[in-house]
């Protein structure tokens, strides 16, 4: 596979075509772009926590006359389809996407250069996490069904000129959106220290826990019965590689959508506990299920939200929940308690008093960031998440 472009040119080529501002969420693997962006131009690139919200920015950028980029994964497009038809569309509010796909044939990443057109295509075979893998394949049917021009990333810095020319002259011709879909590795990693504000948190006896630790102590905590609704990503991994045997059934939700998930089992298995692992990349970009659950007050959900600062997947880039005091939004949405927990003594203790009362309840754990440094005995491509689903259903229908 050819070497990956240097994410600095990418981004003078994107400037030196009229491109900017620039939105999307932290977890895309455009990482080394966004980090130049905010390193190089700092206040050209405004993360938010979820896809069509990114959408939405930018559509206010071409209001505002720019010519706005939205950097966004082929996993994130649901999240996208209402402002990119009704707002954009409708609008005729152009902007350019920068739509990555990861993994090998199915999941659309990775890729090898096709010397004749300079562009990239899928590389076969490359192992995926199981939720890239459809909508990684999908991605350019979706956008065709948009109404969304798109075309595979170019490999190199000539090629990728001429097509940033045209995809301006598209926008501007017709009002609408144009897409490039950017395989795994299209652009190389960054050289030298990474870009944006360091998150440093000690760790030691006294410093808090590795996500795969408090993990642990959660599934230990609520025992067999309980049911399990995880989110996507890191802690997702966590449940597989360490719990994926005997013990509480879990099921891992996309990105975000694990709280309402982990809603509709409480309210319909009443006579269960519910637990969902909720991470602070994700809760940010569906808030309105916290709102749900206290209003609708399942008294057998226990919410608990890691929150280790970064986020895992775009490199450690910062999560933009630093800010968030997520304890207070569930108190003000309902929940019959909040608490916030930094070790695995007070996690105890947590744990203890919230599954001996009604809930909902909400514990946010802070952890250390970083993943797990122990090596992960796993094959490289994943077992589907579907047994795991079925798992559960069968012991809720039990």
């Amino acid at each position: 596979m050819a070497a990956g472009l240097d994410p600095e040119r990418v981004v003078a080529l994107l400037e030196g075509a009229g491109f900017g501002p620039y939105a999307g969420v932290p977890r895309s693997p455009l990482g080394p772009v966004v980090g130049v962006l905010e390193e190089r131009r700092p206040g050209r690139y405004t993360a938010v926590a979820d896809e069509g919200a990114a959408v939405a920015v930018a559509a206010g950028a071409r209001l505002a006359g720019r010519l706005p980029v939205v950097i966004l994964e082929a996993s994130g497009l649901g999240n996208a389809v209402a402002p990119l038809t009704s707002l954009c569309g409708t609008l005729r509010l152009p902007v350019l996407l920068l739509v990555t796909r990861r993994g090998g044939s199915a999941g659309g990443g990775g890729g090898i250069a096709d010397a004749a057109s300079g562009l990239r295509r899928p590389r076969p075979g490359a192992p995926e996490e199981p939720h890239h893998e459809l909508t990684g394949r999908i991605a350019p049917e979706l956008l065709t069904a948009l109404g969304i021009r798109h075309e595979p990333f170019p490999t190199g810095e000539e090629a990728l000129r001429d097509r940033l020319a045209a995809a301006a002259a598209h926008l501007h011709g017709t009002g609408l959106p144009f897409a490039f879909i950017v395989p795994e590795g299209a652009v190389a990693p960054r050289t030298g220290p990474p870009a944006g504000p360091a998150v440093a948190v000690a760790r030691g006896a006294a410093g808090p826990m590795l996500r795969s630790e408090a993990v642990g102590h959660v599934v230990r905590a609520v025992g067999e019965d309980a049911l399990v609704v995880a989110t996507a990503g890191g802690t997702a991994r966590a449940l597989e590689r360490d719990r994926d045997r005997p013990g509480p059934p879990y099921v891992v939700g996309p990105t975000g959508r694990a709280p309402g998930v982990a809603l509709g089992v409480a309210l319909n298995a009443p006579d269960r506990r519910v637990v969902v692992l909720d991470g602070d990349g994700a809760a940010p970009g569906r808030l309105e299920a916290m709102a749900a659950i206290g209003r609708l007050g399942p008294p057998n959900l226990l919410h608990v939200l890691l929150d280790d600062g970064p986020h895992d997947a775009a490199g450690g880039r910062p999560a933009g929940s630093a800010e968030v005091n997520f304890t207070e939004i569930a108190a003000a949405c309902g929940y019959c308690s909040a608490t916030e927990v930094a070790g695995p003594g007070a996690l105890a203790a947590a744990l203890a008093a919230e599954l001996g009362a009604p809930g909902p309840a909400f514990v946010r754990v802070r952890i250390a960031p970083g993943a797990d440094p122990r090596p992960d005995p796993r094959p490289a491509r994943r077992a589907l998440p579907a047994p795991s689903a079925a798992r559960l259903a069968a012991e809720v229908r039990a």
